[in-house]
């Protein structure tokens, strides 16, 4: 019983090489469809990034406003106020609406103290840290004349951010590198699938049921030119030994 477990487990082991090996032959014969789908949606990926993702640049500048929490929200409202950002369009020079730069700017009350941070995201990180120290101070001087509040300090102002925070396209290349990768391969074992072609010894034996007792080559021309050159050197030396 043991020695027929034995063979059973070296048979399974035998089929298991067998068949990876026939993966392995697969793959080999259709390499050139796996490089292609994956240059292809590897491509793809590079140029979608391209054109759908610019750099983006995130920096913050902090301000205290001593207020209660219920005036601290009207307060925090009015930082991106139509008034305000006309004003820093104005000093700044933007060729963009005020619209525009509010939905560039998040204000955070940051763990429900009086520090509130006014953080602006912007192709460049020179005109975000220009966005976000204009809008607190122009927040400080008009709340003053608008409301007569004057409790409104600059505590940090925002420091230039050389590293975008947008570093994602690396992953879309990567993600349509490896989906190419996998169609690729997908497409090389289909492929292989549908070829009905019998090229070796075994596939013969398997269709037509009996042992193969040799194969016959190819013929082209400069395998008969080979053939016949070896046939006439093989009658000279028949006819040099009849000779003797």
């Amino acid at each position: 019983m043991k020695s027929e477990n034995i063979q059973t487990f070296q048979r399974g082991k035998s089929d298991k090489e067998i068949n990876l090996k026939e993966y392995y032959d697969v793959l080999k014969k259709r390499v050139w469809v796996i490089l292609i789908i994956t240059a292809i949606t590897t491509m793809i990926g590079v140029i979608y990034s391209g054109l759908n993702s610019s750099p983006l640049y995130q920096t913050s500048t902090r301000i205290i406003i001593n207020t209660d929490s219920e005036y601290m929200k009207t307060l925090m409202v009015m930082i991106k106020d139509p008034i305000m950002m006309q004003k820093v369009k104005e000093e700044l020079r933007l060729q963009k609406s005020p619209e525009s730069i509010a939905n560039q700017i998040q204000v955070t009350r940051i763990d429900e103290s009086q520090v509130v941070s006014i953080s602006v995201v912007d192709s460049t990180p020179q005109r975000a840290v220009s966005i976000a120290d204009t809008t607190a101070r122009v927040f400080k001087n008009e709340i003053a004349s608008i409301l007569k509040f004057k409790d409104v300090q600059l505590l940090s102002g925002a420091k230039e951010n050389p590293y975008p925070i947008n570093e994602s396209q690396s992953r879309t290349i990567i993600f349509t590198f490896l989906f190419g990768l996998a169609v690729g391969v997908g497409l090389a074992f289909l492929l292989d699938s549908l070829d009905v072609t019998l090229r070796k010894h075994s596939e013969i034996e398997d269709v037509l049921g009996v042992p193969v007792l040799g194969v016959i080559s190819s013929m082209n021309k400069k395998n008969l030119s080979i053939n016949k050159k070896r046939a006439k050197e093989m009658e000279v030396r028949r006819e040099a030994a009849d000779a003797k």
